[in-house]
């Protein structure tokens, strides 16, 4: 059977079972048979493969956009002919190939002797931006040379036409509203983690988004009101809470957004979502990907008593009152020059955010890439030319205060800084381009991050990046269909791009399934390091670490850069001393509910970074905050280390990237060993007092300073999703943190879990600790199943030689086997101890979920509804999250605890020791050194 012919069968299948188009062709393989056809003027499917040819063609650097652009350039030089495309014709369908091939057939034509086709290729050229070292090369060296069209393509690139000449964005934007929900967002209402499988099969994913009924009522919508696009409100919420999730506004583009190219299929831009409280910031991030709008609605707000003092409940939240009516068919008005949205011509709140000068700019060139490609692209024809860089785009905001020291963030990005003008250092508020260090791409987004680099045309990893690692950990549970199709591919893709990845596409070293975030904290080896990460926990305990789309790991891993303003920072400290019985996950449930507190229930921390002051906690337990600051809404954490801490931990760090150079992981370009190398010249530097840990300076200011008592903590904190909280908007949120006394002992747990990125070590340890204690009272049952999931498995292996492994062997029901991987999901539980393979596990909710209407009580992150347990007619699933010992203790109860049974538990238990710093570890201001 010829591919096509299978082609036609699997778009039977997709119409009769799915009732979706055809699928987006990638194959080179199968477009030569469609060109094939083509050319053949009596062949029966020649109508369909010329629209396949033309309209359903994966653009790029995909293996089928080799072939297309190949065709094109025959006919373009009249090696072939087919009537239907003329050369005119085949240079617009080049114009949307986006770079590579196309790009390589442009740069033919134009550099050629016929002026005949030189001419239009060149003008099809300056209309580009997805160029690449390579290209930019040809078109120097033919400048050189004395070529004329060269010239006048370089020239075209350094006044930037490729954006100058695109049209402005429009002056009124109507818009007609849709509440999606109400309450916090989060991106797994927009693209579900149980359906990540499919996010690279853009069509069949959106399938998935919010609900049918749902999309249903935005096609009415967008029937109804022809002239409006439609807007996704969060309503008394923030939207896109969770993660950044491309898939999420890829599904919303799709529906609510516009067509990118008319002969690209599925991938839409723009679309249009707001909230109450804005935008999540990572999920903005990703809105800017497709020049999209984020509004921050501020409809309702705190309700204020004749003086002037804010109103609470009875739980002591404050009460909230509509401003202004957005629901569901209200028809507004954007408008981008006064920057403030309208009904009718009534002001309701002004939208200034949403359209600074740069995000301006990603709407009119169609998203971010367009522009990050383009300021580059003029800089490099530029100084091609020896001219300096005409002002086109909008300069780069540079905001330094004299006599105002830095934050720990602000120092990072000073250090990283790219292209900056300004001789003074920066400070928040700043838009800067930095050097990204180190890069991770995870498994459910990565088939996304492969398809992005094909677009952007990238086919190598920027020399300029440290570190970059592809991840098996959301895919790790089981080994099903659905991975096996997705996974060896997109490893295969990303080795041969030039990361490390956690399974070698040739077998030869044994699949890794670590959890992403561990290993990234382990091959980050410089506390003044960037990092990006296609997960929105990409928040390491060194450096500092944005949670990004799968589009922006695509741009950093090909470009070794991003783009973003220098964040505010809240400081953190702390006070007291921690209780012994106390793990230090309290600490971090209660840093959250003090901050609220302390600040009338707003969360300072949203949009900001947490610089934390840590002092000697390693690195590994340090993680355990910042990863939680993810659900605080926080842009990003830095943690504040002493020296001697700081070596302990670059120290761990190069000996588990040892450990993968033993594993046989290391790349071409001995990626793994550069990084052994940076970090003992950065040992080297903090040693010897030439560069210390990181540390702000004394002189910072900060947008909010926290300061937690750890000796209000005197018991274990779990955060709630109050799934029966009359408030539907107060449902699902971080911010309901109770003690484990408020459940009197009563709370009856289905399902404990143990793992995902918050655990290390040390959990397992403490795991193995509780164990031995209820032994000495008897024979030990559990009355709730136990999930156990070490992050990695260096872990596993240091547990075996110690011992504790043996020792949850001793209890477990059921133990993990990597040459006989499970096959399907789990759908039901038994009262045992289950040991499962390293990796995210019931945290991701796409592979294991506990049985719906269960209540779990789990260390991971995650309390959305329906992603750990999904709900039944009946019963509201809960994910309640705390502690490993707290989590431990309830499936050998199958309750929550009291205090007291809690206490018995863990006594004699070397619980995570945390001291907090005796003196503030700010440091006096010194000059920073700006590597760009």
């Amino acid at each position: 059977m010829s591919l096509y012919s299978e082609y036609l069968d699997e778009i039977a299948t997709r119409k009769k079972d799915l009732g979706l188009n055809p699928k987006p062709i990638d194959s080179a393989e199968l477009l030569s048979e469609i060109i094939a056809q083509i050319k053949d003027t009596g062949n029966e499917h020649r109508e369909d493969s010329l629209k396949f040819f033309i309209y359903n063609t994966l653009p790029g650097t995909t293996p089928a956009a080799g072939a297309k652009a190949k065709f094109l350039k025959e006919i373009i030089l009249c090696e072939a002919s087919v009537a239907e495309i003329t050369p005119e014709f085949a240079f617009e369908l080049l114009s949307h190939m986006k770079g590579g091939p196309s790009i390589e057939v442009l740069l033919d034509l134009a550099l050629s002797a016929d002026e005949a086709v030189a001419k239009p290729a060149a003008e099809v050229l300056k209309t580009q931006v997805f160029l690449y070292e390579a290209d930019t090369a040809r078109l120097e060296a033919a400048f050189k040379e004395g070529n004329a069209i060269a010239k006048e393509i370089l020239e075209s690139y350094a006044k930037a036409e490729f954006f100058t000449k695109l049209p402005d964005v429009e002056e009124k934007i109507e818009v007609v509203t849709y509440i999606a929900g109400e309450g916090d967002i989060s991106t797994d209402l927009l693209s579900p983690g149980n359906q990540a499988h499919s996010r690279a099969d853009r069509e069949l994913h959106g399938q998935c988004m919010i609900t049918p009924e749902a999309q249903q009522e935005i096609v009415a919508l967008q029937k109804q009101y022809p002239n409006a696009k439609v807007m996704l409100i969060a309503e008394k919420g923030t939207m896109g809470v969770g993660s950044s999730r491309m898939s999420g506004v890829n599904n919303v583009a799709l529906w609510a957004g516009k067509q990118a190219s008319p002969y690209v299929p599925f991938i839409n831009i723009a679309p249009v979502v707001a909230g109450t409280n804005g935008i999540a910031p990572i999920f903005l991030t990703t809105v800017d990907v497709t020049g999209g709008i984020g509004l921050d609605l501020k409809n309702w707000v705190k309700k204020v008593d004749a003086d002037g003092n804010t109103v609470t409940d009875a739980n002591g939240d404050p009460v909230l009152e509509e401003a202004y009516s957005v629901a569901t068919g209200t028809v507004l008005t954007i408008d981008t020059k006064a920057k403030k949205l309208y009904n009718g011509d009534k002001e309701l709140v002004d939208v200034s955010g949403a359209f600074t000068p740069q995000k301006m700019e990603f709407m009119k060139a169609g998203g971010s890439y367009a522009v990050v490609f383009g300021k580059k692209l003029q800089t490099v024809a530029a100084d091609a030319l020896g001219i300096e860089v005409p002002q086109v785009y909008a300069p780069s905001k540079e905001i330094s205060i004299e006599g105002q020291g830095l934050t720990a963030v602000e120092k990072i990005f000073n250090r990283n800084a790219v292209g900056v003008t300004s001789k003074t250092p920066l400070h928040a508020g700043s838009n800067v381009r930095v050097k990204v260090n180190i890069v991770g791409s995870q498994d459910t987004t990565g088939p996304m991050t492969a398809q992005e680099l094909e677009a952007m045309a990238a086919s190598v990893i920027s020399p300029s990046v440290d570190g970059a690692y592809q991840s098996g950990c959301h895919t790790a549970s089981v080994w099903d269909s659905k991975a096996k199709a997705n996974i060896p591919k997109l490893m295969a893709f990303m080795n041969n791009f030039g990361l490390i990845t956690a399974r070698d596409p040739k077998g030869v070293y044994p699949a890794m399934t670590d959890v992403i975030h561990k290993v990234l904290n382990d091959i980050t080896v410089d506390d003044r390091s960037i990092i990006i990460g296609g997960d929105s926990h990409t928040r390491m305990s060194k450096g500092v670490a944005f949670g990004a789309d799968s589009g922006t790991v695509a741009v950093a891993l090909a470009t070794g850069e991003s783009a973003m303003l220098i964040p505010e920072s809240v400081k953190v400290t702390f006070k007291g001393h921690m209780k012994s019985y106390m793990d230090f996950r309290d600490v971090v449930h209660a840093t959250q509910a003090q901050m609220l507190k302390q600040f009338n229930g707003e969360n300072v921390f949203q949009g900001r970074i947490i610089e934390v002051q840590i002092g000697t906690l390693m690195a590994d337990q340090a993680f355990t905050f910042t990863d939680w600051t993810a659900e605080m809404k926080a842009k990003a954490s830095i943690c504040i280390s002493d020296d001697e801490t700081m070596i302990k931990s670059l120290e761990l760090a190069k000996s588990r990237i040892q450990i993968m150079i033993d594993k046989g992981m290391e790349n071409r370009d001995q990626m793994l060993q550069r990084l052994i190398d940076l970090a003992d010249k950065r040992i080297a530097e903090i040693k010897s007092g030439e560069q210390p840990a990181l540390a702000p300076d004394n002189s910072a200011k900060y947008y909010a300073e926290v300061v937690v008592d750890l000796d209000q903590i005197d018991e274990p904190m779990i955060a709630d999703p109050d799934v029966n909280n009359d408030d539907v908007s107060k449902r699902y949120t971080h911010d309901t943190i109770r003690p484990v006394s408020y459940y009197g002992g009563t709370k009856k747990v289905d399902l404990g879990f143990v793992g995902s990125c918050m655990v290390h070590k040390g959990d397992m340890q403490i795991i193995a600790q509780m164990l031995r204690n209820l032994e000495k009272k008897g024979d030990i049952t559990f009355k709730a199943p136990l999930v156990v999931a070490p992050p990695t498995y260096n872990i596993v292996d240091e547990l075996k030689a110690e011992g504790d492994w043996a020792l949850l062997q001793k209890y477990a029901g059921f133990e993990f086997n990597d040459n006989d991987p499970k096959g399907a999901a789990r759908t039901k539980y038994e009262n045992i101890l289950y040991l499962e393979r390293p990796g995210c596990n019931l945290c991701m909710g796409n592979q294991e979920k506990a049985e719906p209407g269960d209540t779990v009580l789990a260390t991971s992150t995650r309390l959305f509804q329906g992603r750990v347990v999904a709900d039944t007619a009946e019963k509201k699933g809960e994910s309640l999250l705390g502690s490993t010992p707290l989590v431990v203790l309830s499936t050998v109860l199958g309750r929550t605890p009291t205090i007291e049974e809690y206490k018995e538990a863990v006594e004699g238990i070397n619980l995570t020791d945390f001291v907090p710093p005796s003196d503030d570890l700010s440091v006096e201001a010194q000059p920073i050194k700006i590597v760009g």
